[in-house]
């Protein structure tokens, strides 16, 4: 049976070790965040099938976290909110919440509602991938819809920027990309610090993705230009 990511959104360490326990088993991983800051960046790095996201959290609360998401994924989303948050709760299903639940929670109504919204969305094919979302060269896998890369059947871990660089280069196989349209199209600002910026995160790539990075298979170097991904 194929592993269940689920990411927890709650600035009260209490709360957080209580789902943990409650949800975590043989077919489901627990990842944590204290707010919405933490959860977005939990989104970049890992494939996550459901998000319990509290209300009210500093920095970033449930509301404009899930507002956030919403733009670009369709990961159901089950709201926490106290009895006294009605207003935020209709507003959080506005903003695009799948279900909600009042704290203090039963567990058992808990487990239930999150395996009703993994299955409805299932059964929908939510987790299903298109092949305009998935690029391979080779060995080498690129799926959009997961931000996630495989080399050789692997999971490589990138961080955001060595991702989107990577996402960038390879959606554009051939085309050689200097630094400074690199840094522009990934940072979205001019290149106004050093160059080495972006060459150290393409070294990084390499480390990662090629079997010997100072011969690589897939991100090349065109000496004076900048760098690609090879067609084939």
């Amino acid at each position: 049976m194929a592993k269940n990511n689920i990411l927890i959104v709650d600035d009260e360490l209490e709360i957080r070790e209580a789902l943990v326990i409650y949800l975590k088993s043989d077919n489901v991983e627990v990842f944590t965040a204290s707010n919405g800051i933490e959860a977005l960046e939990i989104l970049e790095k890992e494939t996550i099938h459901l998000i319990i996201m509290d209300i009210m959290m500093p920095q970033l609360d449930g509301i404009k976290t899930t507002f956030k998401i919403r733009e670009s994924k369709n990961i159901p989303i089950i709201m926490l909110s106290a009895k006294s948050e009605a207003n935020d709760k209709i507003l959080g299903l506005n903003v695009g919440a799948d279900d909600y639940i009042t704290k203090p929670f039963n567990p058992l109504e808990l487990i239930a509602r999150v395996q009703s919204q993994l299955r409805r969305f299932t059964n929908l094919g939510a987790f299903q991938t298109t092949e305009d979302e998935i690029i391979q060269v080779r060995g080498l896998v690129l799926n959009k819809s997961s931000k996630t890369v495989e080399v050789d059947g692997e999971d490589v871990r990138l961080t955001s920027k060595e991702y989107k660089i990577l996402e960038l280069l390879i959606e554009n196989k051939g085309r050689v990309f200097s630094l400074e349209q690199i840094y522009e199209r990934v940072w979205n600002e001019p290149m106004l610090t050093s160059e080495n910026t972006v060459a150290v995160h393409v070294r990084n790539i390499r480390e990662k993705i090629e079997i010997n990075p100072k011969d690589p298979k897939y991100l090349k170097v065109v000496w004076g230009i900048g760098y690609k991904i090879e067609k084939k």
